[in-house]
C-alpha cells in the first residue's frame, strides 16, 4: 500500500465517510505512485518532504516504512527531519522525530545507522557560495544581519555539506517543501540548486504532480510559473 488514506483506514471505513473519496483514492492517488516518471523512492522522499513541512503526521509513519521498504536509508529518513528543521520549523521536525523514533525502534534500527552530528562534510564550492553568500549580504546585511550570520555558518557552511543525503535528493527535499508550503519566492534559487545537482527537469515536473495530490492543487498552481520560468531561463 502506497502513502495513502487508506493506511490508516479501511476502504469501507473510507467509503463510510466519502465514497467519492474512497473511489478517487484508489482509481488516481495510487496509480500516482505507478508513473515512472519518478522512482518509488524519490515519491516517498518528495511525500515524507511535504508531511513533515506540514505538519501532518497521521500517514507520517506508513510513509516512512513505505520509503525504507523502498531503500531509503534510516539516515536518510533521520537527515530529511534535520534538513527540514530549517526549511519547515523546528516543531515540524520534532513531530516527525516522534513519529521516526517508533518507526526505527519497530524496525530495530540501531544507532550505528543514525548520522552522527559531527564528522566529515562534503566538499564546499567556494565560488559559488561567495557569489551567494555576497547577495543575500547586500540584499539584507542590514536589515537582518542575525539571518544572513546563519545562513551562512550553519546552513551553507554546515547542513548542506553533510553527506548523509546526496545533494540531489538534499534539493528534491528543499524543493518538495517549499512547494508543499506555499512559498513561492524561495523555489527559483532551490529549483536551480536541484537541477545543478542531477535532478533532471522531467523529474522536476513530476515532483509537481506528485505534489499537486500531497499539498493541494491551490500550492501547485501557486508554484508553476516559478517553475516554468526556471526551466525557460535555462533553455536559453
Amino acid at each position: 500500500m502506497k502513502c495513502s488514506p487508506e493506511s490508516r483506514l479501511t476502504d469501507i471505513d473510507v467509503r463510510s465517510v466519502s465514497p467519492a473519496l474512497a473511489a478517487y483514492t484508489q482509481n488516481t492517488l495510487l496509480r500516482l505512485w505507478e508513473r515512472t516518471e519518478l522512482s518509488p523512492r524519490d515519491r516517498d522522499i518528495v511525500t515524507i518532504a511535504a508531511l513533515i513541512a506540514r505538519n501532518q503526521t497521521v500517514q507520517m509513519a506508513h510513509c516512512m516504512d513505505r520509503a525504507l521498504d523502498d531503500g531509503v536509508k534510516p539516515g536518510e529518513v533521520s537527515e530529511i527531519i534535520t534538513h527540514l528543521a530549517f526549511y519547515a520549523g523546528w516543531d515540524n521536525a520534532m513531530s516527525a522525530v516522534a513519529v521516526a523514533h517508533a518507526v526505527f525502534h519497530q524496525r530495530g534500527v540501531t544507532p550505528d545507522k543514525i548520522p552522527p552530528a559531527e564528522g566529515t562534510r562534503l566538499p564546499l564550492d567556494e565560488d559559488a557560495e561567495k557569489q551567494r553568500a555576497a547577495a543575500v549580504e547586500r540584499n539584507f546585511g542590514a536589515i537582518a544581519p542575525g539571518v544572513v550570520r546563519y545562513t551562512t555558518e550553519v546552513l551553507f557552511r554546515d547542513l548542506w555539506l553533510r553527506p548523509a543525503l546526496a545533494p540531489r535528493d538534499r534539493s528534491l527535499v528543499t524543493v518538495s517543501a517549499l512547494i508543499a508550503s506555499g512559498h513561492v519566492a524561495q523555489i527559483p534559487y532551490h529549483l536551480k540548486r536541484a537541477l545543478d545537482n542531477g535532478l533532471t527537469e522531467g523529474q522536476a515536473s513530476e515532483v509537481v504532480a506528485h505534489l499537486a495530490f500531497y499539498a493541494g492543487w491551490p500550492n501547485v498552481f501557486s508554484a508553476l510559473p516559478v517553475v516554468k520560468d526556471v526551466f525557460e531561463t535555462r533553455a536559453k
